[in-house]
């Protein structure tokens, strides 16, 4: 009986993460990580309460249950696997981040290098906090019912892209495609090597990839929506000048 209570805690305690997930945007934490008009990142505070809110409820969530080395994929798994398949997996996910970049903007849209150390902090703990829910707590737990493996891996991809949010009204439909892809490559890598430590590894550099490309952290905007988008739309075509003084400047 004591097993089943701490088995279902556990479940309690990975519904409250998920629920913390799909509450990111209020935090300005994961793909909400963005700079005001003036380039200011959100406040460290709220983010940072937002990381160690996750850290915390999976810390409990693993001493909880019964048996979180063998029913969780709450480990590392592999080392040698996690290194060469993580590090294989960052590799595809920087060069889909540099094609998307390319297709988009025709160049790598860097941003400002004083953004760099938040988005490293917000790749690393976003990726962690991710893949450590749903598929070291949600992946586990399907698979655990006894459903087939590929069934339970296709779920929590898909919980995991709603989670974030970027399937709504007005987000680039690439961020929604490519949240799927590593939501289900990191669940097989999960299950290739026993834990998350490949999937952690190239989930993280790829976000940051991801940052480093397109200048966001993962909400990129609609075409035409960017800055320079729409500050081209306001200056004047190539040999035109404003009505006024033969210098070009308006009077009055």
């Amino acid at each position: 009986m004591e097993t089943e209570i701490r088995v279902l805690v556990t479940v309690g305690l990975m519904l409250l993460l998920i629920m913390l997930r799909l509450e990111a945007e209020k935090f300005g934490a994961a793909e909400y990580d963005e700079a005001d008009s003036e380039g200011r990142p959100p406040s460290l505070r709220w983010r940072m309460a937002w990381y160690l809110t996750g850290l915390v409820l999976l810390v409990a969530a693993d001493l909880v249950h019964p048996d979180a080395a063998n029913g969780l994929y709450l480990r590392l798994g592999d080392r040698v696997e996690a290194i060469v398949f993580g590090l294989a997996y960052a590799a595809v996910g920087t060069l889909a981040a540099v094609a998307f970049a390319w297709l988009r903007y025709r160049h790598l849209r860097l941003p400002p290098s004083r953004l760099y150390p938040g988005a490293l902090l917000n790749a690393t703990a976003t990726a962690f906090l991710d893949e450590s829910i749903f598929r070291g707590l949600l992946l586990a737990f399907l698979v655990g019912t006894g459903m087939d493996s590929s069934a339970a891996n296709l779920i929590q991809a898909l919980v995991y892209a709603l989670a974030t949010r970027l399937g709504a009204r007005g987000r680039d439909p690439y961020m929604l495609v490519l949240i799927l892809v590593i939501g289900l490559f990191s669940g097989w890598l999960t299950m290739l090597t026993g834990g998350i430590g490949a999937a952690f590894l190239g989930h993280a550099i790829t976000r940051f990839a991801v940052f480093l490309a397109t200048g966001h952290a993962g909400r990129v905007a609609p075409v035409g929506a960017e800055e320079e988008d729409i500050a081209r739309r306001r200056d004047l075509p190539a040999g035109w000048r404003p009505i006024g003084t033969e210098d070009g400047s308006s009077e009055g």
